[in-house]
């Protein structure tokens, strides 16, 4: 969805999303990530940046800087055995909010019918001169893909679908509290605001056949977490039993009327469950819990369904590495694990990740331990942002998701 997120910082300072694929504080130069991993049905790309074949950001506007990157992406892709009309989902960081329509411009010549679900936010990228940003997951060539509109909704006049589903999985695009029949906003206190995400995920999921009781993975987007609580307290309505596994980064929303943005994954297998590690991780505040205390079940440490996992947003913080990232990444890693051992999987399963650091000055510290648990083995796709974190003494935060089976990593 046209969705613009800025996160915040742990300092409740309004800062940019930064999107990392290099460090400015000396990271290793061989990047802690592959561009591509092909697992199972699906491909996942990492974020990319509009470079040429030195590694040079390429001179030029936004419009020259989205085509490089698509065409950089579509590559991938082939070499992968797929193609830019089996992507399935997309995020897309923006240095400048002002550049959003111009890539739009581009971006739909890429899907001139039924593009991806899609979500946009805007990030001050590690390379300065970088405009823009690009990961995705794809679908193999030949793999079932269909877009999902409920009835009575309009379709969006942007790039993008609300929902793709393949066989039994549905991505669904970022969710504010909009009506999805006239495109207006809704308005309201924070719980309210969710209760109407919820509601379009329901409709969204019913028109794909699912429920919410499906839902395995989710990311929460708040603006405050004053209000963290109150969104939980409604997003447990939706989630009574068995909810999915979730991150929750404290942001700003492109507009100052919405509270919440939720984005989720679905999948309709009756082999879903959930995991519960067997070593449970000794933190202050267990991943995702308010900073005012837990209030109640509002996400599984990980949801194995078939031959997939997916694990929370984990943090690693404790009274003894409250201001040492290396520390709490390494603490962070073991909680995911123990969760991946327990559910029956393997480091090589990882196939993707997300990493939220509330101080980009902490990279090149995240890089150094994060590589530690693979070895020497291939690692996943990956994307890493500047956000806020819930937990106020948390530097790090890591969302995976493990497939068994053969693997393929693309370059």
């Amino acid at each position: 969805m046209r969705l613009l997120v800025f996160f915040v910082s742990a300092a409740a300072l309004i800062v940019p999303c930064v999107a990392a694929m290099a460090s400015p504080q000396g990271a290793p130069s061989s990047p802690p990530f592959s561009p591509a991993v092909v697992a199972g049905d699906m491909v996942y790309l990492a974020g990319t940046l509009p470079t040429d074949a030195a590694g040079r950001i390429v001179p030029g506007d936004i419009r020259a800087q989205a085509a490089r990157v698509l065409d950089t992406l579509a590559a991938r892709l082939k070499a992968a055995g797929s193609g830019m009309q089996q992507v399935a989902s997309v995020t897309v960081y923006l240095k400048n909010a002002s550049d959003f329509a111009a890539m739009n411009e581009v971006y739909a010549t890429y899907w001139p019918k039924d593009p991806p679900a899609r979500t946009t936010v805007v990030a001050n990228l590690v390379v300065p001169d970088a405009l823009i940003e690009i990961s995705m997951v794809a679908l193999r060539a030949g793999v079932e893909r269909q877009v999902v509109l409920p009835e009575g909704w309009l379709r969006s006049p942007n790039p993008y679908s609300y929902g793709v589903r393949s066989k039994n999985t549905l991505f669904l695009s970022g969710l504010v509290s909009r009506n999805g029949k006239d495109n207006t906003a809704v308005p309201g206190d924070i719980r309210a605001q969710t209760q109407v995400v919820l509601q379009n995920a329901r409709e969204i999921l019913q028109a794909a056949g699912m429920t919410l009781a499906d839902v395995v993975s989710s990311r929460v987007y708040i603006t405050d977490t004053a209000m963290f609580q109150d969104m939980n307290a409604a997003y447990r309505e939706g989630f009574p039993n068995v909810p999915p596994a979730r991150a929750t980064v404290r942001c700003a929303l492109m507009n100052k009327d919405y509270l919440v943005e939720i984005t989720m994954l679905a999948v309709k297998d009756s082999s879903r469950k959930a995991v519960v590690p067997s070593a449970p991780a000794a933190a202050p505040r267990a991943p995702g819990a308010p900073v005012g205390g837990v209030v109640g079940p509002v996400l599984s440490s990980a949801i194995g369904v078939g031959d997939r996992l997916f694990l929370s947003g984990m943090l690693g913080n404790n009274a003894g590495n409250k201001d040492d990232a290396a520390a709490q990444t390494r603490e962070t890693l073991a909680r995911i694990g123990r969760a991946l051992a327990d559910a029956g999987y393997a480091w090589s399963d990882v196939v993707d990740a997300v990493v939220y650091l509330p101080r980009l000055e902490d990279f090149a510290a995240m890089n150094g331990a994060y590589r530690e648990p693979f070895g020497a083995g291939p690692l996943p796709a990956r994307a890493t942002a500047q956000a806020g974190l819930v937990a106020p003494d948390g530097l790090v935060e890591i969302m995976m998701t493990a497939v068994k089976g053969e693997k393929r990593y693309v370059k």
